[in-house]
């Protein structure tokens, strides 16, 4: 099993008790008055038997909060999930920091940010990359591209789905679009493994149907779930931080109520990707520090709160074209506060341009940053051996711990050494070929794709996929969407 990263001290706080409490009292009453909408007869029919007032018109139940906080409690504080390489596989929660590869409708060239529909080719290296990446331990859907070459936009998920077992044997997140969550299931289960369902609210409030449906389909399957709402400070959520918490919290209870209604115990993730409008343009604004704010308010309730699994993923977009300054200053401010204030999974390797590209360049680069982080929730330790007070008499004021046996043995474990950043000196930078940090992501992207064999599936696994793929077509022709 990948062991993650492990959180050896309290996660960071940035709320009271008070304000907990206040946030969470706020969110009850917005659940039990305003309601929230469900398009989806069976899931309304359901919450009623659970003791919610049914609008059955406008597809509102109103939810008292007393089920919300039954369905709190039955949802645990830790799940398994199982890859087809079992060794990949994960336990998510507790204070296990794991990271999820990201994603980008295009490819974008790392030289002059232009983007481009990705080839399958492109897609399956791009795949391979994060599978050979220590920190990349799981993928999420539509991952690394929304659009394919050559394959219609029904089939992009499934598609994708299928390349993502074939090129990785790390366990994966499912889809939701158009029923995609049918032939996703199969895929899965044809190679031993399990998904994340997923399961997105659509911003303010509201559940589509094909979300709905994938919940009743991912539990009948047995997986556990991811569930999001993507929203925007000043759009579909107040503009305010207190205010988008609420909202936001009550989106992601509304979806917990159901789940666990559905099946009772059912382990889940709650995914936080609340977006800041840029007020002067309309356009999204990535990288701001009211995201970060909200990131840290977030995790503070629902992992120590709540006590549910939490992702994050405001620090997996910037709004930079290119890999460069802006897009570092972006991404980092957002991946640290997550990960000091509780997260258990961030995602982070590749993407650029808000979620308009991706390029597996950027995922390597990521990699080292991921396991700066890493190290950093970690910690250090505090005993006699590392604290060396023996050590620190013998060298006294004139001399150095170069020498000691201490830093001959202990260095490496006390830090990380980046792979890609350049810590050299000037001189050796300069008889390098004064070498960038994307020159330098660019060979062992070359590297990896000469030498890098992610573990096959069976000829008889990918028979498998291929006849289920085949189906969804034939599924998808019948419905007039091919």
């Amino acid at each position: 099993m990948q062991t993650g990263y492990k959180r050896n001290f309290e996660p960071l706080k940035i709320l009271t008790d008070s304000q907990v409490e206040q946030i969470h009292s706020a969110t009850l009453n917005v659940l039990e008055e305003v309601g929230f909408k469900y398009e989806s007869g069976k899931a309304l029919k359901l919450l009623e038997d659970k003791g919610c007032n049914i609008d059955y018109d406008k597809m509102v139940a109103k939810i008292p909060p007393s089920l919300v906080e039954w369905a709190i409690s039955k949802t645990p504080s830790s799940f398994y999930l199982k890859a087809r390489d079992e060794q990949k596989s994960i336990r998510i929660g507790a204070n296990t920091l794991y990271f999820m590869n990201s994603t980008g409708a295009r490819h974008v060239n790392v030289d002059t940010g232009m983007v481009t529909m990705a080839t399958l080719e492109q897609n399956n290296l791009a795949v391979t990359v994060s599978d050979s990446l220590e920190s990349v331990h799981v993928f999420p859907s539509y991952t690394p591209y929304f659009e394919i070459e050559g394959v219609p936009p029904v089939m992009s998920c499934p598609v994708s789905c299928a390349q993502r077992h074939r090129f990785s044997s790390k366990p994966n997140r499912g889809a939701q679009p158009t029923d995609s969550f049918i032939w996703e299931t199969q895929i899965a289960q044809a190679v031993g493994a399990q998904l994340m369902g997923c399961v997105e609210g659509a911003a303010p409030l509201s559940l589509a149907e094909d979300p709905c449906n994938a919940a009743f389909y991912y539990l009948e399957a047995g997986f556990p779930i991811y569930i999001a709402s993507g929203s925007i400070m000043g759009g579909s959520h107040p503009i305010t931080v207190a205010g988008a918490s609420v909202s936001h919290n009550a989106e992601l209870l509304a979806i917990i109520v159901l789940l666990q209604s559905i099946k009772p115990g059912c382990g889940i993730i709650a995914n936080n990707f609340v977006s800041a409008m840029n007020m002067s343009t309309g356009d999204l604004n990535f990288g701001t520090a009211a995201i970060a704010l909200h990131q840290m308010a977030y995790n503070q309730i629902w992992h120590s709160f709540y006590k549910i699994p939490v992702n994050n993923t405001g620090s997996a977009f910037s709004n930079s074209k290119l890999i460069d300054y802006q897009l570092g200053a972006e991404k980092l401010p957002l991946a640290t506060a997550s990960a000091l204030s509780g997260a258990n999974m961030i995602v982070l390797h590749g993407g650029v341009t808000a979620e308009l590209a991706y390029n597996p360049i950027l995922a390597i680069i990521d990699d080292d940053i991921a396991k700066t982080l890493g190290k950093m929730v970690e910690g250090f330790s505090v005993n006699d051996d590392t604290i060396g007070l023996d050590i620190i008499k013998s060298v006294g004021s004139d001399g150095t711990f170069l020498n000691t046996k201490q830093t001959r043995t202990l260095w490496k474990s006390e830090d990380y050494m980046p792979k890609i950043f350049d810590k050299s000196s000037y001189q050796e930078w300069l008889g390098s070929g004064r070498k960038t940090i994307i020159n330098k992501a660019k060979e062992r992207y070359e590297e990896i794709v000469a030498t890098y064999k992610p573990t096959p599936l069976t000829a008889q696994q990918d028979n498998e996929i291929e006849r289920i793929l085949k189906e969804a077509e034939s599924y998808y022709r019948k419905k007039g969407l091919l």
